[in-house]
């Protein structure tokens, strides 16, 4: 296989940038300290950002890609998005001295998609406003939710490797990678059922909800038996839901890289819409289904979007549990009090800290301190996770200037 030199020199070159880093002591320091803090024994606070509007944070061109063809410029991409945040607000990121190529799996899904109007304001950003219609409005729509059937593509996975290799070898490892599944259940009804829908029905019709969710739960189950079986697991993590995954747990014993078992990684999950939601009715229609999924894999994450500071009690219940997320809504007193040490607290600080008319870094700062303090003052394990980050308001430097405060709090 031939390809252009224009787009190998340049690969190779982004590679060589890639490796020189990743040989730094500092990134195995930096794993070290994220296995602790994964241990529940950290050193400090870790620090990450992610989810980042890439459409407006390039600066002097570094985010420009320049190869012709299309899988190069998607590894182009890939690797000039890590040096970019290398550069600029690399906080506790580790650059490992690989490049990721995604396996070609076909069937990983359950047959329907959303119908949906978007409300759109910026055309260059690919977070939009979403109405989903309701497409599950009786027991016979639920067929419509199909079990899965996965394989693999060899012939197109084999083309992709080959071309990686060719751009690659002798500088960068090619990780050709699986799926890593998650049990976000409830933001796939949300999709093809709509919100108020699925709300309402918790009330008017639990047993029709029982149904729906019962029948997507069977669906996930067959995924990961099949993602098991037929060898189409991702590797064990780097990140986990925008957070380090480095795990003396993991893999489990036994692992083989050529077959990975659910137990040898993270999962992670979710009920976003359950914000107004009773912990009785969170732990019916979603808990007592999500506790067999997590009990097949090493160690898990759950929560997002949603308040979770006053479910702590149920939400420990879920097995294997490590991290359990703190967003933006929550009391961080009252959730490091009700977490202590038994779990991380992955806090999520408010992304419209830096999207506002002006960036308020003492607000900012502020913001971090109440979370660390309050972790402190309870020995509870604390992560910070900026994520979610709609806009900076093409103003890259606020995420650069969040980065060195949220440093500089940890390392107090």
């Amino acid at each position: 296989m031939t390809q252009s030199r224009s787009d190998m020199a340049i690969l190779r070159g982004l590679g060589h940038e890639v490796a020189e880093i990743a040989g730094l002591p500092e990134q195995r320091e930096r794993i070290a300290l994220w296995r602790r803090l994964n241990g529940l024994d950290p050193e400090r606070p870790m620090v990450m950002i992610d989810q980042i509007p890439w459409h407006e944070m390039d600066v002097e061109g570094e985010l420009v890609c320049r190869c012709d063809d299309p899988f190069h410029r998607e590894l182009e991409a890939q690797l000039r998005r890590r040096l970019y945040q290398w550069r600029h607000m690399r906080v506790d990121m580790v650059m490992e001295p690989t490049v990721d190529v995604a396996k070609v799996i076909r069937g990983a899904h359950f047959g329907i998609n959303a119908s949906e109007d978007r409300a759109i304001l910026d055309p260059q950003n690919s977070v939009v406003g979403h109405y989903y219609k309701d497409q599950l409005k009786t027991e016979a729509d639920l067929e419509k939710i199909r079990m899965p059937d996965v394989s693999l593509d060899t012939d197109a996975t084999a083309e992709a490797e080959a071309k990686a290799h060719e751009a690659f070898d002798g500088v960068l490892e090619v990780r050709m990678q699986g799926l890593h599944p998650s049990f976000a259940f409830w933001d796939r009804l949300s999709e093809w059922h709509g919100v108020e829908a699925s709300l309402y029905d918790l009330v008017d019709r639990p047993d029709f909800v029982h149904s729906m969710v019962g029948r997507l739960t069977v669906c996930y189950h067959a995924l990961l038996d099949q993602l098991e079986t037929k060898g189409l697991l991702g590797h064990p993590m780097s990140t986990v839901h925008c957070t380090g995954a480095f795990a003396d747990e993991l893999p489990a014993e036994g692992y083989d890289p050529n077959h990975v078992r659910a137990k040898d990684l993270w999962t992670f999950g979710m009920a976003q819409i359950f914000v107004s939601v009773s912990p009785r009715m969170h732990e019916e229609f979603e808990l007592r289904y999500v506790r067999p999924w997590y009990e097949r894999f090493g160690l898990g994450y759950y929560g997002c979007c949603e308040p979770l500071d006053r479910k702590i009690d149920i939400i420990r219940t879920i097995p294997n549990l490590r991290k359990i997320s703190m967003s933006p809504w929550v009391d961080v007193l009252h959730g490091a009090e009700q977490i202590g040490s038994d779990f991380v607290f992955s806090r999520k600080p408010s992304p419209a800290l830096v999207a506002t008319d002006s960036m308020d870094a003492d607000a900012v700062r502020s913001d971090l301190q109440e979370t660390y303090d309050a972790c402190a003052a309870n020995g509870t394990p604390l992560e910070y996770t900026l994520k979610d980050i709609s806009t900076v308001r093409y103003d890259p430097r606020r995420l650069w200037t969040w980065a060195d405060i949220a440093m500089d709090v940890v390392q107090q």
